[in-house]
C-alpha cells in the first residue's frame, strides 16, 4: 500500500485517528492536505501549502511523516509550538498509528543549563539582583536531577530572569570538548538523541543558525533527513535573512570584555595587561552607543556614517578590540576559556572590519539602536539563492505550511522570496462557516491613515464596538506608538463613560501572563502590537472581537525594505504589488486569524483602514481574507452581538 493510500485509511471516519481520539472528526481539507504531503514525501518534492485555521494541518503533516519510515525534521516558528508538538501532538499521533517511531526535541544552546557556567556563576557570586542569587540553589538542584536540562521544565525560575544569561552557554563562550563537564553536557546529550531519533522537532531560528553556521546540531541532522517540514512557514523569509546576513552587536564586544575580565580574575591574575585591556573596550562600546541619540532607531548605514563621532567611535572600538585580542593571544594556551576568548576576539574583529567596508553588493547595511547597545546588520536583499543551495543539496521532500502564505491563493510572492519557483502549491480554505460565525466591519468616515487624527478616530470607532461586544476584544495596532496612543484614549473614554471592562496593554507584563489575565477576566480589552498578531490562541467567548487599526504595510523608511524596493523597481518590477502588498496581506491574515479559532467561535473583525475600500488594491486584500460577511454599518455589528448574546442566553 502506498503512503498516500495509508494516509487515506488513517483519516477515514473509522480510521486509526477516529478510533484513538474520541473528538476526532474527518475533514476533507485535512485529508486532502495529508495526501498532498504524502505524495510530496514519496516523490521527494517541494510543497508549499496554505491551510486555513481549523484545517488540522499539524496532524495532516505528522501522519504521513510518521508513516513514511524515513528521518523527519519538523521546524516550528516558536518554541511554544515546538513544545506543544513534542509533548502533545506527536505522542498522540504516534500512539494512534501504533508506529515504533523515536522522537527527539532540539533547541538552541540558550535553552539548556550549562554545568560549566552554572559552577562559575555560583563560585563568583556576581549577580544583577538578589533574586538571581536566590535562584542558584534551585538551578543547581535542577541541573543535578533533570534529564534534559531544558529551562522550560523549571517553572520556579522565570524565563525573563537575568540569571539565565549566566548559567547557559552561547556559541561564543562554549569551551566544547575541553570542558570538564563535557560528558554531562545537556546540549550534547540533546544532539546525540536528535541524531538517533526518527523524528526531530526544532525551531526556525535553530534550523538556520545551525545550518548556516555549521554549529554541529541541525547541520549534522540534515544529511540523513528524508523529509523537512516547516510549520508557520510564513516566518521563514525574515528568519532566514537573519542568518544569511552578517550581524555584530556592541553587546558581543561587552560580553567578550566581561568574560575576559573574569578569565583574568580566575585564571590569569599575573597578566595585568589583560585587565588593563578590558576597560578601554567597554568605554569604546559605550561611547559608540552615545553617538546615537534615540533608542529604537533603525537607519541605513549611510545615515549612521554621517553622524558626528560615528567614524571616530567605530575606529576606537576596532583598536581597543584588537588590543584586547592581542593580549588574549598571549594567554590562550593557559586555559580553554582564554583560548575561546581569543578566538572570539579574532572573529569579532573580522566582522567589525567587514561591516565598515561593506563590500558585498547583496547585503544591505543598516543600524539598530537599543537602550544599552547598537546592532550592526548586513542583511541580504534576497535569501532565495542561499536557501536554494540547501534545497538542492540532495534529494528529499521539503514541506512549507502555514495558515498565511498566499495572496488570493497565489503563492508567487512566497515562492520568489524563498527560491521555491519549482515547488508544488496547494491551498485549502478553513472549514469554519465564516458567513455565519463572523462579520467583517470596515467603518465609514475614517480619515487617511497618515492623518494626525487617526489614532483618535480608531479609539472613537472602537468604543461602541467594544461596548457591543461586552469587552472581549483585541485591539491590534501596527506600531508601538499607535498602541500607546489608542490605549490612552480608550482608558480616558472608559473613565469618562463609566465603562468597567479591564483594559490591558502589551508590555505591562509578559505575553503569557497578559493572555492568562485576558482569559480569566472574560470581558477584558487588550491593546497590543506585533506580539499579539500571531501565535496567540484564545478560544471561546473571552475573545469575540478583533479590531485592527491599519493595514500592516511595512514602514517605508525601513532600511532593508527601502533597498529591496529600489532593487525591484530598478529591475522593472512593481515593488508595491509584488512585495509590499503581499507582505501586508500575509500579516493581516495573521491578525485576522486571532478571531475564529474553532467551530463554536463567533465574532466581529474590525479593520479601521479606509484603504481596504477606497484603494484599487483593497479588493485584493479583503478577497485574501476568509469569506466573512461584510458590513460598513455599526448597527449591523450591534445586531450581530445581540443575536450572539441571545443564543448564549437560550
Amino acid at each position: 500500500m502506498s503512503l498516500s493510500q495509508q494516509v487515506i485509511t488513517v483519516f477515514s471516519e473509522n480510521g486509526a485517528l477516529a478510533q484513538a481520539m474520541p473528538d476526532f472528526r474527518s475533514r476533507p481539507q485535512q485529508q486532502e492536505m495529508a495526501q498532498a504531503i504524502a505524495e510530496a514525501i514519496e516523490q521527494q518534492q517541494q510543497l508549499v501549502a496554505e491551510a486555513g485555521t481549523g484545517t488540522g494541518k499539524t496532524y495532516a503533516y505528522l501522519v504521513p511523516a510518521l508513516l513514511s519510515g524515513g528521518k523527519v525534521i519538523v521546524s516550528t516558528g516558536t518554541k511554544t509550538l515546538q513544545d506543544q508538538l513534542y509533548q502533545r501532538d506527536l505522542p498522540a499521533v504516534r500512539e494512534a498509528l501504533k508506529v515504533p517511531v523515536t522522537v527527539a526535541m532540539l533547541k538552541g544552546r540558550a535553552n539548556y543549563i550549562c554545568h560549566y557556567h552554572l559552577q562559575r556563576a555560583s563560585q563568583e557570586g556576581r549577580f544583577q539582583s538578589r533574586e538571581d542569587a536566590q535562584y542558584i540553589p534551585i538551578l543547581q538542584s535542577f541541573a543535578e536531577h533533570s534529564q534534559s536540562g531544558d529551562k522550560a521544565e523549571l517553572v520556579e525560575v522565570p524565563e525573563q530572569a537575568t540569571v539565565w544569561q549566566q548559567v547557559t552557554s552561547t556559541r561564543d563562550n562554549c569551551v566544547g570538548q575541553d570542558c570538564q563537564f563535557y560528558k554531562q553536557c545537556f546540549v550534547m546529550e540533546a544532539r546525540k538523541q536528535a541524531l538517533a531519533a526518527d523524528v526531530v522537532v526544532v525551531n526556525h531560528h535553530l534550523f538556520f543558525a545551525d545550518v548556516m553556521l555549521r554549529d554541529e546540531g541541525v547541520a549534522e541532522l540534515l544529511p540523513s533527513a528524508n523529509t523537512v517540514v516547516f510549520d508557520e512557514a510564513h516566518q521563514l523569509p525574515e528568519v532566514a535573512g537573519l542568518f544569511f546576513g552578517e550581524d555584530i552587536s556592541t553587546s558581543q564586544l561587552m560580553d567578550l570584555a566581561r568574560d575576559s575580565q573574569m578569565a583574568y580574575l580566575t585564571l590569569a591574575k599575573d597578566c595585568v595587561a589583560l585587565s588593563e585591556a578590558v576597560p578601554p573596550l567597554e568605554k569604546a562600546c559605550r561611547d559608540f552607543r552615545l553617538a546615537f541619540q534615540f533608542e529604537g532607531a533603525r537607519m541605513p548605514a549611510q545615515k549612521a556614517l554621517a553622524l558626528k563621532n560615528f567614524t571616530e567611535c567605530y575606529q576606537r572600538m576596532l583598536e581597543t578590540l584588537a588590543d584586547l585580542t592581542k593580549v588574549l593571544e598571549t594567554q590562550a594556551g593557559r586555559d580553554p576559556l582564554l583560548e575561546k576568548c581569543w578566538q572570539r576576539g579574532e572573529a569579532l574583529l573580522v566582522l567589525l572590519a567587514a561591516w565598515l567596508k561593506g563590500d558585498h553588493a547583496n547585503l544591505v547595511r543598516w543600524v539598530e539602536v537599543f537602550s544599552q547597545s547598537v546592532q550592526l546588520h548586513a542583511t541580504p536583499l534576497s535569501v532565495a539563492d542561499g536557501f536554494g543551495k540547501q534545497l538542492n543539496a540532495q534529494p528529499r521532500a521539503w514541506i512549507f505550511t502555514s495558515a498565511t502564505l498566499a495572496v488570493k491563493s497565489d503563492f508567487s510572492h512566497y515562492q520568489g522570496q524563498m527560491g521555491l519557483l519549482s515547488a508544488q502549491t496547494r491551498y485549502w480554505q478553513s472549514p469554519f462557516d465564516y458567513d455565519q460565525q463572523a462579520l467583517l466591519y470596515v467603518p465609514e468616515g475614517m480619515p487617511e491613515p497618515n492623518s494626525s487624527a487617526y489614532a483618535a478616530a480608531v479609539a472613537a470607532i472602537s468604543l461602541p464596538v467594544i461596548q457591543a461586544s461586552q469587552g472581549r476584544a483585541f485591539v491590534l495596532c501596527t506600531s508601538l506608538k499607535a498602541m500607546r496612543e489608542v490605549h490612552a484614549l480608550l482608558r480616558q473614554a472608559f473613565e469618562e463613560q463609566g465603562v468597567a471592562f479591564p483594559l490591558l496593554m502589551q508590555g505591562e507584563s509578559n505575553r503569557t501572563e497578559l493572555l492568562e489575565r485576558f482569559r480569566t477576566h472574560g470581558n477584558a480589552v487588550l491593546v497590543g502590537s506585533q506580539s499579539f498578531w500571531e501565535g496567540v490562541d484564545v478560544r471561546g467567548e473571552a475573545l469575540s472581537c478583533v479590531i485592527i487599526d491599519k493595514l500592516p504595510f511595512a514602514p517605508p523608511d525601513d532600511p532593508v525594505l527601502s533597498a529591496r524596493i529600489d532593487k525591484m523597481n530598478a529591475e522593472g518590477k512593481n515593488a508595491f504589488m509584488e512585495y509590499q502588498l503581499p507582505y501586508a496581506v500575509i500579516t493581516l491574515k495573521q491578525g485576522a486569524g486571532r478571531l475564529i479559532r474553532d467551530e463554536s467561535d463567533s465574532g466581529v473583525l474590525v479593520i479601521c483602514d479606509p484603504r481596504l475600500v477606497d484603494k484599487h488594491y483593497g479588493r485584493r486584500i479583503w478577497q485574501s481574507l476568509p469569506p466573512f460577511k461584510r458590513t460598513r454599518k455599526l448597527d449591523e455589528v450591534e445586531a450581530f452581538f445581540a443575536r450572539e448574546a441571545a443564543t448564549i442566553d437560550t
